[in-house]
């Protein structure tokens, strides 16, 4: 199947041409003829599937006909980084047909947003906050939306969104077409999808799989060994895109400058930093001039970055759909990926959920030559580190774990 089934406008199509589609990934083959069919679509897929183009295709088709210069598709993203990433995804399949989009988030000055708002375009992604700002500040008008997309909405629910998408829901026409896509679906979203979404066609394409272009490694280790076996990890990767987890954002910072002082070109993102850094930060990594990105789960679905190599989790997930989600930030595009997490004794639980969930157990490893029996530096103390002074078991203190430990490949 090719995209031209789907009687696509030429514009359109040169624009698809100039990106480098080729033919449509599942979702984007059950999704965009119903979107074109004007249905509203409930879209369950993990991330890296092709989900925005699978409602920009659509909606930039819908947009060839009837008035330009007004606002008429509305999307809502949960993160900054995500709502950016979906408006160049517009611009760019859509410049040949002149359709504009804009984007609107916090952290950066509202001056130039209510510009870009003022601009006649006809597009606008934005995150819920930073766009009931620009609604009760008078500077955007939604009446004339025909169509809203709710992203990522099990992202927006766990970062507490909720509250702002239904005030957004009382604000947009009643008339309109709503596209609502999730990686999961807890019952509470399930709630807001019954209220928002009309008669809904369900698209679901293996929502809860991990990618199958990705290979999964655990490398179990001591807590205050960690970050020796990340460093040692990164030394033996041969690839220049590696996208390490944290559980935290001070962590995030820390582990990015012990990295940096490693001598690898490493930036954090997490959400102390300021818009601009974190944009100068995700920049260079896309760029190749950042190598290593170390980041809190701000970015485990807001970041598209084809090149990824290696994912790797320094700290173990808190769900397993966390996991999958974390883990699809590689193998992008048909192409394959590691997935390396490093896991103590208290990670065993996770462990054996996220493997439930996978289906398959995940083979664990050790790297040849790294001294696993190391003592706990006496001074240094770190969130990551036991408490000072705490003697070194030499013995292996997670053996009933590691039993089941593999030689590396």
């Amino acid at each position: 199947m090719s995209f031209d089934a789907f009687g696509l406008h030429p514009q359109i199509v040169a624009g698809l041409k100039a990106q480098g589609y080729q033919t449509p990934t599942p979702i984007q083959k059950e999704a965009i003829a119903h979107v074109m069919a004007g249905k509203d679509v409930l879209g369950l897929a993990q991330t890296g599937t092709g989900k925005t183009a699978a409602f920009a295709l659509p909606i930039l088709q819908r947009l060839m006909t009837g008035p330009r210069g007004v606002v008429r598709a509305l999307v809502v993203a949960p993160t900054r980084e995500l709502a950016e990433q979906i408006r160049v995804v517009f611009s760019e399949l859509g410049k040949g047909a002149g359709l504009r989009a804009a984007s609107v988030y916090g952290g950066v000055s509202m001056g130039p947003q209510v510009q870009a708002l003022r601009g006649r375009c006809e597009i606008v992604v934005a995150c819920p906050g930073r766009l009931l700002d620009h609604m009760g500040q008078g500077t955007f008008s939604a009446k004339s939306v025909e169509v809203l997309v709710l992203d990522e909405a099990d992202q927006m629910f766990d970062m507490g969104f909720l509250p702002s998408i239904r005030q957004i829901l009382a604000k947009v026409p009643a008339q309109r077409q709503t596209l609502l896509f999730s990686a999961t679906m807890p019952d509470q979203l399930r709630g807001l999808a019954h209220e928002c979404l009309k008669n809904p066609v369900t698209v679901q394409v293996k929502h809860t799989e991990a990618l199958t272009t990705v290979t999964h490694s655990l490398y179990p280790v001591v807590e205050h060994l960690k970050t020796p076996l990340l460093l040692e990890l990164l030394k033996r990767i041969d690839s220049e895109s590696v996208l390490v987890f944290t559980r935290t954002k001070h962590r995030a910072k820390r582990i990015a400058d012990k990295v940096h002082e490693a001598g690898h070109a490493s930036a954090s993102l997490q959400g102390n930093l300021s818009q601009n850094r974190r944009k100068a930060a995700l920049d260079g990594f896309r760029s190749g001039k950042v190598h290593v990105l170390v980041a809190t789960d701000i970015a485990a679905r807001g970041l598209d970055v084809s090149q990824i190599s290696h994912v790797i989790n320094y700290d173990i997930t808190d769900t397993p759909e966390a996991y999958v989600h974390r883990i699809g930030r590689t193998g992008r595009a048909a192409k394959t990926g590691d997935a390396y997490t490093l896991v103590t004794g208290a990670d065993a639980d996770m462990i054996r959920v996220i493997e439930r969930k996978l289906g398959k157990s995940i083979p664990r490893h050790t790297l040849e030559g790294f001294d696993y029996r190391a003592a706990p530096k006496p001074h240094g103390h770190s969130p990551s580190h036991g408490p000072q002074g705490t003697p070194a078991k030499h013995a292996n203190p997670h053996r009933k774990f590691w039993r089941q430990r593999r030689r590396p490949r």
